[in-house]
């Protein structure tokens, strides 16, 4: 095939799993009520982080981070989806799909640093508590955050430039939910197959690194619950972790298998459906999954929202 002109002024036409479902509605509908549920769980989580005091803590500083990734994650993604299936116009620019690229690589790959600096967090706080005040003093969680951001962002650059500098050839259509880098190098007449070798090193380096942290520091943990004295305290600490190991377990299964696996595993349909799930499902489940088996986010929720819902009672 010959290139066709990949300029600023050329669209490509998103073919995602609306476009090649049996009941399109039906999805539509229940991506917009999974969006929503993000929009509102993640939001209030901020709010809550923010307006109380007891939750002015390392664990919570992360984990409003965590929120506000998953929150600008989906909304990349999501909103078009739906607006483009409502209007019947699947199209998106050049530029358009570069930054959307762009962002989808640096929010995924904050959020899997994030994830491992969590459990790093979680294993000074219950492996050694007496120096958790110095372990995650405020100047580090402040550098775990700020590494998660430009390490990722510097990533996402540097691959979303080398990706769109590719000729690509008449067919405009990416099968896929987003501009992502394995299907939309399926559209390139050059050879990609040493930058397909880069993506798969990137995708090893960014992921195993931080799974393997991860896994180290729950077995610390484990060790560690398991020979505590109190039952109170041991079972306030398996809930927290395995709230944690929940989130890890969707956020790391679905990026392995688009960025690890090779290429010889995926098909449109299955890339389809694994980025539905950690673009729109995981975003929507994830603050879920925390909060609700977490005293301290419902009890600061519930004051929070009795403060401004229920005025105090005037002075007699």
């Amino acid at each position: 095939m010959e290139p066709w002109n990949s300029t600023l002024n050329s669209d490509f036409i998103l073919m995602g799993i609306l476009d090649n479902s049996g009941s399109p509605e039906l999805l539509c509908a229940l991506f917009t009520a999974l969006y929503m549920l993000a929009l509102t769980s993640n939001g209030l989580l901020l709010l809550v982080i923010t307006m109380d005091a007891r939750l002015h803590v390392p664990m919570y500083f992360l984990f409003g981070q965590l929120s506000l990734m998953d929150l600008l994650f989906t909304s990349v993604v999501t909103p078009k989806a739906v607006v483009d299936f409502l209007l019947r116009d699947n199209t998106i620019t050049f530029e358009s799909c570069a930054l959307q690229m762009f962002l989808a690589l640096t929010l995924g790959g904050a959020e899997d640093l994030l994830l491992a600096f969590m459990a790093y967090d979680r294993y000074v706080a219950i492996c050694h508590p007496l120096n958790y005040i110095i372990f995650m003093r405020s100047s580090i969680c402040w550098l775990m955050v700020a590494t998660s951001w430009i390490l990722a962002s510097l990533t996402a650059l540097i691959f979303t430039t080398y990706t769109m500098q590719y000729p690509f050839c008449k067919s405009r259509k990416i099968r896929h939910l987003l501009c992502e880098i394995p299907p939309l190098l399926k559209l390139a007449c050059a050879d990609t197959s040493t930058y397909e070798l880069m993506v798969y090193v990137m995708g090893v380096t960014f992921l195993i690194p931080p799974l393997a942290a991860i896994l180290a520091s729950y077995t610390l943990i484990l060790f560690t619950v398991l020979h505590m004295p109190s039952n109170e305290g041991r079972k306030k600490a398996l809930v927290t972790c395995s709230s944690h190991l929940t989130v890890v377990g969707m956020f790391y299964g679905a990026a392995t298998f688009m960025y690890v696996l090779p290429s010889s595993f995926h098909s449109p349909r299955q890339d389809n459906i694994i980025s539905v799930f950690y673009t729109i499902v995981t975003p929507a489940l994830n603050l879920l999954i925390y909060s609700l088996r977490n005293k301290e986010v419902t009890g600061a929720l519930m004051r929070v929202l009795g403060r401004h819902i229920m005025p105090e009672n005037p002075t007699l």
